[in-house]
């Protein structure tokens, strides 16, 4: 059964939204990859939670160009392909196609039948 392990925050500005999340909830970041990236602790790792990230706004690549304009939940699966047809379906849609996340995994965006966008994230470090 899949889990939540990772949220994203998409922000027009990263500079701009990390002194937000540092000065409202305390969050710590750290810069991932080439900086477009950063890594979010949002507490100590013996309580319950998850971390997450903070990424440039994108636009959707799928079924319209609505920018993601929410904090994105991520779902480990298997099988990344399998799981977006899954979603298709039964009255989802893509909302970002399958892109690698280098050294991690394959990473899509898809809606519910609501609307709302969530990730699947597939674990494969030979991603690139």
């Amino acid at each position: 059964m899949p889990r939540p392990v990772h949220f994203e925050v998409h922000a027009q500005d990263l500079d701009r939204a990390q002194k937000f999340y540092e000065s409202v909830l305390d969050w710590q970041f750290q810069v991932w990859g080439d900086g477009a990236y950063r890594l979010i602790t949002t507490g100590p790792d013996d309580r319950p939670g998850i971390n997450g990230g903070m990424v440039a706004r994108r636009g959707a690549g799928g079924n319209d160009d609505t920018p993601v304009i929410a904090w994105v939940c991520t779902v480990a699966v298997d099988d990344v392909d399998a799981y977006v047809a899954k979603a298709l379906a039964n009255g989802g849609s893509e909302a970002l196609p399958k892109m690698a996340v280098p050294g991690v995994g394959w990473l899509a965006y898809a809606k519910d039948t609501e609307g709302n966008i969530f990730g699947l994230m597939q674990n494969d470090p030979s991603a690139a």
